[in-house]
């Protein structure tokens, strides 16, 4: 297997060659379109089985469709500006290429609701698509789930068990909603936020939530764990997971969370988000538009609530009759599947 990648972190992989495709230009749109470019030199001088990439770009069999519709980002941002920038029409062409009606590239799918914008925009041919189930590790996050444990990491975050333990977890705190969960926190009838704390894992710049948080008055009850590999632990201890997001294309901690048994609230834009309902297992935020009153009133509704019981109950029935974690199986399957109809003789 040969890897061709603007630039490489961690270890080596056995039987894999790794390339390093030279790229040029200030911005991380030129980059792009340079190394784009210069890949095309490699990849012309060797025939491949399968060519599988996971930025969209020309010339890929298999295409890993990690990111939100790049057309529909913009165009929600109604910015007429963004639309005639070089930035623009270098990621607005290369989505093309992938998603185009005359396009071959098939689409490892991770969100129903991607696909559903990906079409309106490009007609992109149902068959195209495939559909993968989360890949959550269920023995990782499962393994500390027990009270003994719980008890600990309260205490040690300095929780009573009377206390609400919020959690969220993701980098690009913005993207993630960090701020919308600090004013929802805020809003909370005084004697329930002075036992209501947020913990946020991940990475991003803190300063400017902690000074929100500050403005608010609530700068005590929150905390930001930075980025941990411990994040099961934290599950076990947490009572509601928040996940905000004002974009997101499925949304990990929120199968993560159903899998713990953990309530969730969540925005209608998250990919993930038909988890929690179909679970029953916690409450969705509507986002069009979104409203912070909306989100304060149901966070009031959730920690208040006496269903808490019955949505943890809930999220760990539908965890273990749902498929939420054999997406690399189903991948790998597919990989093989596509590589074999590339090399069948045409009709």
């Amino acid at each position: 297997m040969d890897i061709f990648t603007m630039r490489w972190e961690g270890e080596s992989l056995t039987n894999t060659t790794v390339t390093l495709v030279p790229y040029r230009g200030r911005f991380n749109h030129t980059q792009v379109a340079s190394y784009v470019n210069n890949l095309s030199q490699y990849l012309n001088h060797t025939t491949y089985d399968l060519i599988m990439g996971f930025n969209r770009i020309p010339g890929v069999d298999l295409y890993y469709a990690a990111d939100v519709c790049y057309a529909a980002r913009i165009k929600r941002r109604r910015s007429l500006f963004l639309q005639f920038t070089s930035r623009d029409r270098i990621f607005s062409e290369f989505e093309l290429a992938v998603f185009s009606k005359n396009s071959q590239t098939e689409i490892i799918l991770l969100s129903k609701k991607e696909k559903n914008t990906y079409q309106s925009i490009y007609g992109t041919s149902e068959k195209r698509f495939h559909l993968v189930p989360p890949g959550v590790n269920k023995k990782h996050i499962c393994s500390p789930l027990d009270t003994e444990t719980r008890k600990k990491i309260r205490m040690n975050l300095g929780l009573s068990e009377k206390d609400n333990f919020l959690l969220m977890i993701g980098s690009h705190f913005h993207t993630k909603g960090v701020d919308r969960s600090i004013k929802a926190l805020a809003s909370l009838p005084l004697p329930l936020r002075k036992s209501t704390y947020l913990f946020i894992i991940g990475k991003g710049i803190e300063e400017p939530y902690c000074v929100l948080a500050q403005l608010l008055g609530i700068a005590g009850n929150i905390k930001f764990l930075g980025t941990r590999d411990d994040v099961p632990l934290f599950l076990s201890g947490a009572d509601f997971i928040l996940q905000p997001s004002r974009t997101e294309n499925t949304g990990n901690p929120i199968v993560e969370a159903l899998v713990a048994g953990i309530p969730v609230m969540a925005t209608e834009s998250c990919g993930y988000a038909f988890h929690v309902e179909y679970a029953n297992a916690g409450i969705l935020i509507p986002d069009s538009p979104f409203s912070q009153k909306r989100m304060n009133d149901i966070l009031e509704e959730m920690v208040t609530s006496p269903k808490r019981e019955m949505w943890r109950e809930n999220a760990q029935s539908y965890a273990d009759k749902t498929d939420l974690y054999n997406r690399f199986k189903v991948i790998a399957d597919l990989i093989e599947a596509v590589a074999e109809r590339h090399k069948a003789p045409t009709k």
